[in-house]
């Protein structure tokens, strides 16, 4: 059983505690990842995947989460579902903050991802338009313009994160999930959390059968 998170840029994959990522245009057909569950961000790259894999399952309809948030994506719910307590933050090409509390989903926002982020300043104008210095000190004022930018970006997103995270524990995932995560003394960095709530909704799918 292989299990498959199509985002915006990548289609992750998981088989028995084994991540790696395929680019839409280059997926090619396997058996050996029959069967295939999946779940989507992205409605192209998933008529990719199903003209490579029409027996692919999709899991969307079958991830419960206890919430009031209207519209909240399967790889959200499937990261939530992933631990009972605790702040999860999915930095990709958008950044989500989601609250767990007791298995009840508190709430969350989205903040545009560390590349992202370049792109925006690069639409203010072209001067800023470099992309963000990751190695910049953020104890000390910066003094020139690339490091005022990332200076910028960075801050707005660790200080966003450590003001939601209160006690509670934090959890990184996605492609800058190991490089914010650093910032955070006793954060769990885990590239598998989302498939972990996927699995969850599998066993949720196998009861139903059963039924």
């Amino acid at each position: 059983m292989v299990l498959c998170d199509i985002g915006n840029s990548y289609l992750h994959f998981y088989y028995n505690g084994r991540v790696w990522k395929v680019q839409a245009e280059k997926l090619e057909r396997d058996e050996a990842l029959l069967p295939l569950y999946y779940i989507s961000v992205n409605q192209k790259k998933t008529r990719k995947l199903l003209e490579s894999f029409p027996e692919a399952i999709n899991l969307a309809p079958y991830m419960m989460l206890d919430t009031t948030y209207k519209g909240l994506g399967a790889d959200r719910i499937a990261a939530c579902r992933g631990i009972s307590d605790g702040v999860i933050v999915d930095a990709g090409s958008a950044i989500t903050v989601d609250i767990m509390q007791n298995d009840i989903h508190l709430g969350g926002y989205i903040l545009p991802g560390l590349a992202t982020f370049g792109k925006l300043y690069r639409a203010i104008s072209p001067i800023l338009g470099s992309d963000l210095n990751l190695a910049i000190e953020l104890n000390a004022f910066p003094q020139n313009t690339r490091d005022a930018v990332s200076y910028g970006a960075l801050k707005s997103i660790l200080l966003m994160i450590e003001s939601s995270a209160k006690n509670k524990k934090l959890y990184f995932t996605g492609g800058d999930g190991k490089f914010l995560a650093r910032f955070f003394s006793g954060a769990v960095q885990d590239d598998s959390l989302v498939f972990k709530g996927m699995l969850k909704s599998i066993d949720t799918l196998n009861d139903r059968h059963k039924d």
